[in-house]
């Protein structure tokens, strides 16, 4: 196990090939979450190396840790005569023979490949095994789908680290042969827009909030290149999607994934025509299709009976790319496996044309007056009054209900008052609004460094606004 604490960087994508094709198993840290789940990282991995650069330590005021290897030292260390012989061999020996030269020992399909930490929004990170097999064959489905070309060029901006990053972003361009250009900050609209035009991108992968954010400082003419924008990690909002198709003239096509499955299980592609056939590949508010080699079926989260078409249940995906398991938990490892299937956590339906939509997680409900009261919905309903994604729902402790709900919201015009006042004039359920005082303004919500809302960050924020 080697660490690697480097950005989305040409520099982080070569320390990644080199560690892999040195026969290592890579480990890239969240360094956006804390020294202690860096430390609990290397613990659980039992990494003793961390590749990592003097430079981005500055740049992110990262402190130095034990172990720490400097890219610069390395690249200094190696003389131009050593630069030139490698290039040499590389173009002139076939690969067989490189392996057998270079590689670090026999790897198998079944070798492991990585491990990712996952982002811990709800809970502890847990690391996520997987094999060569599961990240290569997620992109072999996911390549049927996006037909590239050499011509084509993928933006990154998601870290390493994020299991999209790691493998939509750092090996889909390797292994179907394009090129990539990275960016450190996926906060950063500004550059992201300059270099997407500089570039010529053609795929962009990011998250809805990162998407919102490029929307507001990226003019039409620099995404004149992007072929497929893909969204994941969160649900994309209907306003920004149509808002996205009309800025940009491309459709934001949302996906669905997690790190358990390599990542992709699913995603929208764009519609083909072909003369008077037309086949829908898009359909607003689901995530798409199951990819080509993944399974999925609804269930009752009580009986584990199949549902038909429609119905809400308990999301099952099983296929090629389901991880190894969890790394030194076998328990937590049997308790998400039944039958070959992975219980995702989340609660969805498929429709008859076999669209997914996802309704909420299991996890992000509250028992209110004996009723499950799904977070996401309420959520949903704040937004459409915000006009923006900017609210997080979290719930606390209530003596006389059991739970309450509160929101976190990011619009300030619009008072607390006012916002439970709108609230109330919906078709939301009267059990599922929220107090009156259960709103709080903020000045921004949580994310995690995969840019996801960090809801152990945001309930400890209510708690200390609330005083619960």
């Amino acid at each position: 196990m080697v660490g690697l604490s480097l950005p989305a960087s040409v520099g982080g994508a070569l320390a990644n090939i080199a560690v892999l094709m040195a026969g290592k198993v890579p480990v890239n840290l969240n360094f956006t979450a804390g020294k202690e789940a860096i430390a609990q990282a290397l613990r659980q991995s039992g990494a003793r190396t961390i590749l990592t650069s003097r430079l981005f330590l500055a740049k992110a005021k990262l402190e130095r840790m034990e172990g720490m290897i400097f890219i610069e030292d390395a690249l200094s260390k190696i003389s131009p005569a050593e630069k030139i012989a490698a290039a040499l061999l590389a173009v002139i020996l076939p690969s067989r023979l490189l392996l057998s030269l270079y590689g670090g020992g026999k790897q198998t399909a079944d070798s492991l490949a990585t491990i990712i930490f996952s982002s811990g929004s709800t809970g502890a990170p847990k690391g996520v095994m997987l094999s060569h097999h599961n990240v290569l064959s997620n992109l072999e489905g996911f390549a049927q789908l996006f037909w590239v070309t050499r011509k084509d060029r993928m933006m990154g901006v998601l870290p390493f680290f994020h299991s999209f990053g790691f493998s939509g972003t750092l090996w889909f361009p390797l292994i179907a042969g394009f090129g990539a250009v990275y960016h450190p900050n996926p906060l950063d609209a500004k550059t992201i827009g300059e270099m997407v035009a500089k570039y010529k991108a053609t795929i962009l992968i990011s998250t809805p909030t990162f998407y919102a954010g490029y929307m507001k400082r990226c003019p039409p003419e620099q995404f004149a290149t992007l072929r497929f924008a893909v969204a994941g990690a969160e649900k994309v909002r209907e306003t920004l999607a149509w808002e996205f198709k009309d800025k940009y003239g491309i459709d934001l096509l949302e996906g669905y994934g997690c790190t358990e499955m390599a990542p992709v299980i699913s995603v929208n592609i764009p519609d083909v025509q072909e003369q008077s056939e037309h086949q829908t590949g898009l359909k607003r508010g689901t995530v798409g299709h199951p990819i080509p080699g993944v399974a999925a079926k609804v269930v009752d989260p009580d009986t584990g009976e199949t549902l038909s078409a429609g119905r809400e249940g308990l999301l099952l995906v099983k296929g090629p790319n389901r991880m190894l398991g969890y790394l030194g938990d076998p328990e937590k490892t049997k308790e998400v496996f039944r039958d070959g299937w992975y219980v995702t956590g989340d609660i969805a339906s498929i429709d008859d044309d076999g669209f997914i939509r996802i309704t909420d997680r299991l996890s992000r409900f509250s028992k209110i007056a004996g009723e499950m009261v799904p977070h996401i919905k309420v959520e949903e309903a704040v937004n459409r009054i915000l006009g923006d994604q900017s609210c997080v729902v979290v719930s606390v402790a209530d003596e006389q209900k059991g739970e309450r709900l509160v929101v976190l919201y990011i619009r300030k015009e619009i008072a607390p008052e006012e916002l439970w006042s709108r609230l109330n004039q919906t078709d939301l359920p009267k059990l599922w609004v929220p107090r009156r005082d259960s709103f709080f303004p903020v000045d921004e919500t949580p994310l995690l460094g995969s840019g996801k809302v960090d809801l152990k960050k945001a309930k400890a924020m209510v708690l200390e606004q609330a005083r619960l």
